[in-house]
Formats: C-alpha cells, structure tokens, sequence
C-alpha cells in the first residue's frame, strides 16, 4: 500500500474514534424517506467510499431498524445506468442511487440531513430494489 493510501485509512481511523465517542448523535433523528450526509468512511475495493476530511457521502434512508440503526443506500452525482442504479431528484437536481451498495449503518455516522426524497422516487426505488433482490 502507498504512503498516501496508508495516510487516508490512518485519518479515517481517527474519524471513527471522534465518532464513536461523540454524544451529539443522541438526539438525532431520521426516518425512511431522508436522505443525509453520513460519514461512510474510507472503505475497500468498489465499496462506496466517502470523500474528504469527514469521509462524506449522502445516503438515502431505505429501513430504520431501531432508533440507532438504519438500512441505507448511497447517492452519487455522476450519471449512472444500468439495473443497479436508480435517478432521482434531490433539490432539483439529479441524482443516483446505488441500489448493488446497500449496508446498515449506526446514526454516529450522520452528520447533516439534506432533505427528504418524495413519495413517487422512493417508491421507485424500493420497487427497483425489489425487483434485484428478487423479492418479489
């Protein structure tokens, strides 16, 4: 590994300690539907990665699972197609949703919400999710 790439997990590591011992999470609160800056961190491979000092990407809320815990997928602006992708709106402009990197994630990681996806596009997505999954 690169002396770059061993610096960027070593101030992801240190990102996740400051998260892990934050209290300002307590009185957060999200719900499917929102969509929000998370600190996803720097992950391997094709994983979905966030970027900068935070290690920030939006995610879409898809399923709260506790008041602590949420299944989410991550967004991204670069146009994408395919049957793992799915465009939205997000404050008039467009977006993607990343159906193939879904993951649960603890509300430590959200930072900032940025909004909330209207009824048509999260239908849309979760009839799309479906459908790959083959859960319908």
């Amino acid at each position: 590994m690169d002396h770059k790439k061993m610096e960027q997990y070593n101030n992801w590591n240190l990102k996740k300690q400051f998260l892990e011992d934050d209290a300002n999470f307590a009185n957060l609160y999200f719900k499917p539907g929102d969509i929000w800056w998370c600190s996803i961190g720097l992950n391997l491979g094709s994983e979905a990665l966030g970027k900068g000092s935070e290690f920030r990407r939006p995610v879409l809320v898809l399923r709260k699972l506790s008041s602590d815990l949420c299944v989410v997928l991550p967004l991204t602006s670069k146009r994408k197609s395919g049957t793992w992708f799915v465009d939205i709106m997000l404050h008039e402009e467009m977006r993607w949703v990343m159906l193939y990197q879904i993951r649960t994630l603890h509300k430590k990681r959200f930072q900032r919400k940025l909004g909330q996806l209207d009824d048509m596009d999260f239908r849309r997505v979760k009839e799309k999710l479906e459908t790959l999954l083959e859960l319908s």
